[in-house]
């Protein structure tokens, strides 16, 4: 089997390297590869199952353990990776292109990394959701990319991104074997070319896996329920009604959502009003006894409407949550009914039909938006330490396993840069677009790309000088 393997592979692999490409900072390419190949097989398996396998069986659970810690390495890996190139100028030329598919890699990897998170069916997901949504609809890709969007992202992570990844690995890694693995552009500097040994990689390989493999068992990715309305108007019903009157009257978040582009410009009336409204009047068996309040309410006169919105949101601020609601305020009385429907399991599913305009796609949008606007998913972000202020990506919602440790330098920049900047999300994506074409047009840019050799930071990879004769 072996042989075989061999056989199969040797064709595509590296046969001389100089001396110093058998240690192990010349194998973190390889890593990546692997952890790669680790996130292809779990993923297809976790997609082929669903969402309802991999947070309920105990199979599916340690799957996504084991996904969720081949992302770490995967992540790991690619940037100590990128780091080495750097510090031994790896990128001049003729390798130029090869940096540049690095750096594609890196920005994509952490791009599927980040909507993973969206796509892990527990209140992270939910969080995450949202943080997302406001960073995409800040840098102007908000009419693209809506994380609120569960299909949406879904397609994206298991279709789109694995392909493009694969895609540059591929390109990537045959232009490191036509060109050779970079020798010391020093001509001061000489190392033997040796045989590239490639039973010491493959055992780190497998190394790798055996240590994912344990860590997803030792330390397993955490889950914390998701929130839904149902679960709020149970219990405080009180939240649910103050929404629901901010929905009505246009003062929530999401109603004056601002930012450089607008995705929420649904009318949150018709959204979380009347449509819930219409689904509780179509008779069914258990229909309650409940009049059309909606019509009577829009045959008002707009000052009289007006003054209704004011006078709820005054008696539902200062309602107990649990004494019956007898009052003539149409307003109110519709609001009555849809906590009911909420504290019953209905008003979340009515929200996946409600509306009418196609843009943002209507798959979860509604349902996060307005938990959102109740500020629960704030609140409880707060309580697992979760939230920007927090430095909430360095960790995961619960236990000991880490989180998108990789996001930190936005964690410092809304502390720093970007503390009490309005703009933040839009200024933040800047910022790291800005650092990414930087990173990407890095070897091509006179001066700047002498730096490393400038600092002699090769120093750290191939130790002291060795003059030729």
């Amino acid at each position: 089997m072996t042989r075989l393997i061999t056989k199969v592979l040797k064709p595509l692999m590296i046969e001389k390297a100089p001396a110093y490409a058998n240690k192990f900072f010349y194998s973190l390419g390889f890593l990546s590869a692997t952890s790669f190949l680790i996130l292809l097989v779990s993923g297809i398996i976790m997609s082929l199952q669903g969402p309802g396998w991999w947070l309920t069986d105990p199979t599916g659970q340690y799957l996504r353990s084991v996904h969720m810690w081949a992302t770490q390495a995967f992540v790991l890996f690619i940037l100590m990776h990128l780091l080495i190139v750097f510090l031994t100028s790896g990128f001049k030329r003729p390798r130029q292109l090869t940096w540049v598919l690095g750096v594609l890699m890196l920005l994509f990897v952490f791009l599927e990394a980040e909507f993973g998170f969206v796509l892990r069916g527990d209140f992270s997901s939910q969080w995450r959701s949202l943080q997302g949504a406001d960073f995409y609809n800040g840098s102007g890709l908000g009419y693209w990319i809506n994380t609120l969007n569960y299909q949406q992202i879904y397609g994206i992570h298991i279709a789109a991104i694995p392909f493009l990844i694969l895609g540059i690995l591929l390109v990537h890694y045959m232009l490191v074997k036509i060109l050779g693995i970079a020798k010391p552009y020093r001509k001061d500097i000489v190392v033997k070319t040796v045989p590239a040994n490639h039973l010491l990689l493959f055992a780190r390989g497998g190394v790798l896996i055996i240590v994912v493999l344990a860590l997803a068992y030792m330390l397993p990715s955490p889950y914390v329920k998701p929130i839904t309305i149902q679960e709020v108007a149970k219990a405080d019903p009180k939240i649910v009604a103050t929404t629901l009157v901010k929905e009505f009257d246009g003062s929530s978040d999401t109603a004056n959502y601002v930012d450089n582009l607008a995705p929420y410009t649904f009318d949150t009336r018709a959204v979380y009003v009347f449509a819930p409204y219409a689904q509780l009047l179509q008779p069914t068996a258990n229909q309650a006894d409940v009049n059309d309040q909606v019509t009577i309410f829009q045959h008002e006169s707009a000052d009289l409407q007006t003054q209704q919105l004011k006078d709820a949101a005054t008696f539902f601020d200062q309602w107990d949550g649990k004494s019956p609601v007898k009052t003539s305020n149409t307003a109110v009385t519709i609001i009555n009914h849809l906590v009911g429907m909420a504290q019953a399991g209905l008003y979340e599913p009515s929200l996946s039909t409600a509306g009418t305009s196609s843009r943002p796609d209507k798959s979860g949008t509604y349902v996060l938006r307005f938990l959102s606007d109740s500020g629960v998913l704030e609140d409880k972000a707060s309580s697992l330490i979760m939230t920007t202020e927090q430095y909430g990506m360095l960790h995961e919602e619960a236990g000991l396993a880490p989180g998108a440790w990789w996001l930190a330098p936005i964690g410092i920049l809304n502390h720093t840069v970007l503390a009490g900047d309005a703009n933040g999300d839009r200024d933040a994506a800047v910022i790291f677009g800005s650092f990414f074409l930087l990173l990407i047009a890095f070897p091509f840019i006179p001066l700047v790309n002498q730096i490393p050799d400038k600092l002699q930071l090769y120093k750290l990879i191939w130790g002291e000088k060795k003059r030729s004769k």
